[in-house]
């Protein structure tokens, strides 16, 4: 049996370069919140071998915000949030509904906003597409939600998308149903494994098998799930991880019994890193009690994720919110509007802009922030801690949440090659189209890391450029707030940024507040 017409017609007619299986392929594995220091012997065997034999990505990074629905897209467009306009895990579209926010883990939420966009869920094309164009094929898997499912793959191009509540396009269901069987109950699940080998099954046996697909993606929800609730390092994600690193491998060997492992270039990355929750307060909570915002559910002051909307009070509002922001202690970078102070300078003094973060895009909000960050260990020997509530998590500009694992093996690639050389999620759709001998889209915010690739540049002649944003004020006083704050503390936000040729990524920010003049 042949897969469905769909995909039949998109293999019969892909102009590759070389036939059968000596043509090259490019696996995607994206681990979520994998961070790089899981990646050991102990902990992931097969994944560190994998890593040692090919290449270890030492200072790859996420998007900012950290956080799944931004970097899915960003990792399946070759864009930043700015260029793609996924901005948050939860986003707020006046235009599409104007009375809550919009989950964007929900694909219902997120066909909301393609009826309302014209057909486009997001502003920029996704890595499916740019193949579709180029006469390859693609193919996508998923455990995750429906939401960050559907952004690997907005439109279903190619050979499609299989998750277990869904398929892209329909029409896919009963070869899933065919060949993967019921979807498993996870009832009585210590955690989200089975729905992690359904993923890898669907990439085999549907992607490789059925669709033979030039580049393959899977998105595996472990070990992000498990931690969220029990911890960086906690048993319970000591063995999923145990358990994640076993799927992997089951992958590389059923690609060496279709012998076709030694033609496939592996891509290993997380879509962020983690860190240890200690903090008690909400952004919302800070909101109301300072009388900046009506209430948790009033319109007036519309807070999605960390992005905050202004709806009523205008430029005064904005300005009294961001001095409040400043001024409190577990608050830590604020961004704007670029002012007139320069592009990297936000419209209010002390804040950074939403390009300087390359954040900015008609969605975007009228403020940014997030919660500021220590290198606290956890009780399991993790450092990395943020000043919000909850046991562990992501979503900051601590480095800790930014700094992403990126990991490399294939014919392409160099052997044993530890990258000190900026990398970015970003950079990873443009490199699997060039992988593919398929031409890169110039408007792309990525590159192609041709310094891990073998007969590239010597990683020691790649120019990294420092780019460090600063901005700093001291605080006067607000006019709205009901909560007084202490005048003549001066606020102090720095970027640490970097750029390789046009590319830029951001390390982390670092907020400093002391007595000013």
């Amino acid at each position: 049996m042949v897969l469905l017409a769909v995909v039949g017609t998109a293999c019969a007619e892909a102009d590759r370069p070389l036939e059968g299986d000596e043509r090259p392929r490019v696996v995607l594995l994206v681990v979520d919140g994998l961070r790089p220091d899981y990646v050991t012997p102990e902990l992931m065997p097969r994944l560190n071998a994998l890593a040692e034999s090919g290449v270890r990505g030492l200072a790859h990074h996420a998007a900012f915000p950290t956080v799944t629905r931004v970097n899915s897209p960003t990792l399946f467009t070759g864009r930043h949030p700015g260029g793609h306009g996924q901005l948050g895990n939860s986003v707020y579209l006046p235009e599409v509904v104007a009375d809550r926010v919009l989950d964007t883990g929900d694909r219902q939420d997120l066909l909301l906003i393609q009826e309302a966009m014209r057909g486009r869920i997001l502003t920029a094309p996704s890595l499916g597409e740019m193949l579709d164009d180029a006469g390859r094929v693609f193919f996508a898997a998923s455990s995750g939600s429906t939401g960050s499912g559907t952004l690997m793959n907005p439109t279903g191009a190619g050979a499609g998308l299989v998750h277990h509540a869904m398929t892209m396009p329909d029409s896919l269901g009963p070869v899933v149903d065919e060949v993967l069987g019921p979807v498993p109950d996870l009832e009585d699940a210590a955690s989200g494994l089975p729905l992690v080998a359904r993923a890898i099954d669907a990439l085999l046996r549907i992607g490789v098998d059925r669709g033979d697909a030039d580049v393959l993606a899977a998105w595996l929800t472990e070990p992000d799930g498990t931690a969220h609730d029990t911890g960086m390092g906690s048993p319970e994600t000591v063995a999923v991880l145990r358990g994640v690193d076993a799927e992997i491998g089951r992958l590389l060997d059923g690609l060496a019994e279709r012998g076709l492992l030694e033609q496939t270039n592996v891509v290993v990355a997380s879509d962020h890193g983690f860190s240890t929750r200690v903090g008690e307060e909400r952004l919302e909570d800070l909101l109301v009690e300072a009388g900046l915002k009506a209430s948790e559910e009033s319109l007036d002051v519309v807070v999605a994720s960390d992005a905050i909307h202004v709806r009523e009070g205008g430029a005064e509002r904005i300005e009294a919110i961001v001095e409040l922001l400043q001024a409190t202690p577990w608050v830590g970078p604020v961004f704007t509007r670029a002012g007139e102070a320069g592009p990297d300078h936000g419209s209010v003094p002390g804040t950074a802009s939403f390009a300087a973060i390359s954040w900015d895009h008609p969605r975007s909000a009228d403020i940014l922030t997030s919660a500021d960050w220590t290198d606290e260990e956890n009780a399991w020997g993790y450092v990395g801690s943020v000043l919000t509530p909850g046991v562990a998590g992501h979503g900051s500009s601590s480095p800790w949440d930014i700094r992403a694992t990126f990991l490399a093996a294939g014919p392409a690639f160099r052997s044993g090659l530890r990258l000190e050389v900026p990398t970015g999620n970003v950079d990873l759709t443009p490199t699997a189209i060039h992988l593919v001998g398929a031409p890169v889209p110039a408007h792309l915010d990525g590159r192609v890391l041709r310094e891990i690739l073998v007969g590239g540049p010597e990683p020691s002649t790649v120019a990294v450029v420092e780019e460090p944003v600063v901005v700093e004020r001291v605080l006067d006083g607000m006019r709205l707030t009901l909560t007084p704050i202490e005048r003549g503390v001066r606020y102090r936000l720095e970027l640490e940024r970097v750029r390789v040729g046009e590319t830029r990524y951001l390390r982390g920010t670092a907020v400093e507040r002391s007595p000013g003049r």
